[in-house]
């Protein structure tokens, strides 16, 4: 589930290993991509942590971060 902290949706995914969670992250981009909403991100072994936040509203919480958070649910 993600949780609105600090101005960002957060959430944390765990894979089987590094290769998933890379190619997790790769579907994520694209996705990313095609909305022009880019998130902050990191990924250590078989852990994605995602912050998002649409950084041309203040860096606030909006729609757009909504609609990536579903697309990236599915992608998981």
């Amino acid at each position: 589930m993600w949780k609105e902290e600090n101005n960002s949706l957060y959430k944390k995914f765990e894979f089987n290993n590094f290769s998933e969670a890379f190619a997790f992250m790769t579907r994520v981009a694209i996705e990313a991509e095609k909305m022009n909403h880019h998130p902050l991100w990191t990924n250590v072994y078989n852990r994605v942590e995602i912050w998002l936040s649409t950084h041309d509203a203040g860096d606030i919480v909006t729609d757009k971060d909504h609609k990536l958070a579903q697309k990236i649910d599915a992608l998981h």
